[in-house]
């Protein structure tokens, strides 16, 4: 791009602060990159871990953003089979060396030496980005930009975690928000039961988790009906370890599937006992973005979303933050 197009964006000047609108030169795509107009950026739980400074390496100032879906403009040096005009998602990991144990056995996302999308390298609370073309995935039809935002992290982490959970019947799902609402579809496409947990008292949180099709809905501390099979804990909640631990039987599975969590407190060893386990999530593989990309169309998934506009991402991230975003939070520039 000539140096005279600039573009506006939300951008992290040190961590703890508000995002700053501010206005900066349109970046250009290096070898094997994609200059892309961003189209949508879903808001994401990991965002306010990045802004809140809880996740410590992020490369400031930042543009934050990590579910971005949008139009090619520009093909950098050495990429192939994608062209100007073309939509792409770009998903929270944003690269690998290639090269290390991990990545050669396919587990790219324990790599030492990724980069993330939002945290390393500028991300989507902007009107352009630039994108490693390796780690862009092409979009199912379908899917407006907004609906389709959310699918590139929430929809991957909860597809990620769900098949950590097991082959299980009756899933427990802690933290009813954007990953949960897609998972919980996907589960029960699976003939699955969903049993929904959230903040204690949120009665809206509650009915929005049964009307997405979840059999019970209580808070985090309250024991269900039954016994689970599996849980999953997406609300970044330590103390809910143990209380997942209690719901699910011998031989079940507590999969943590945030990227940071408070501290887990003490419990006793009869509720780990009977080949109970704990897992934990980190980040994607572009083998999960393939498979959960061409999974939701048949399910099909159905995103709900609320949307803000770019200079509304401060007020996005609030509301993300007190748990007043129904689904997903989506900016549009």
């Amino acid at each position: 791009m000539t140096p005279n197009k600039r573009m506006r964006a939300m951008v992290l000047e040190r961590a703890g602060e508000r995002l700053k609108l501010t206005e900066m030169p349109i970046p250009d795509p290096g070898p094997g990159e994609l200059l892309l107009k961003v189209l949508a950026c879903g808001i994401c739980r990991t965002d306010l871990h990045v802004v809140d400074g809880e996740l410590t390496e992020p490369r400031l100032p930042l543009v934050p953003g990590h579910q971005i879906v949008g139009l090619v403009e520009q093909v950098g040096p050495g990429v192939e089979g994608v062209k100007p005009g073309d939509s792409v998602g770009v998903p929270w990991l944003g690269g690998t060396c290639g090269e290390c144990s991990y990545c050669i056995e396919g587990r790219e996302n324990l790599c030492d030496h990724a980069v993330f999308t939002g945290y390393q390298r500028d991300g989507g609370f902007s009107e352009y980005c630039t994108a490693d073309a390796r780690f862009c995935f092409p979009l199912p039809g379908g899917y407006p930009a907004v609906q389709a935002a959310p699918l590139l992290c929430a929809g991957l982490i909860g597809y990620r975690s769900l098949r950590m959970a097991g082959e299980g019947a009756r899933i427990g799902i802690y933290g009813f928000g954007a990953a949960a609402h897609i998972v919980t579809q996907v589960a029960l496409w699976q003939g699955r039961q969903v049993y929904a947990f959230t903040r204690g008292g949120d009665e809206a949180g509650q009915e929005f988790a049964r009307e997405m099709g979840a059999c019970w809905a209580g808070g985090g501390t309250d024991r269900p009906p039954v016994e689970l099979d599996s849980a999953i804990i997406f609300a970044p909640a330590g103390e809910l370890v143990p209380a997942a631990l209690r719901a699910i039987r011998k031989g079940g599975v507590v999969v943590c599937g945030g990227i940071h969590m408070s501290p887990i407190p003490s419990f006793p060893y009869d509720l780990l006992w009977g080949e109970r386990s704990i897992v934990s999530v980190a980040n994607l593989t572009r083998q999960d973005g393939e498979e959960f990309l061409l999974l939701a169309p048949l399910v099909p998934v159905r995103t709900e979303v609320e949307v803000f506009r770019l200079e509304q991402a401060n007020e996005a991230l609030d509301a993300l933050r007190s748990g007043k975003i129904r689904g997903a939070g989506v900016l549009v520039p």
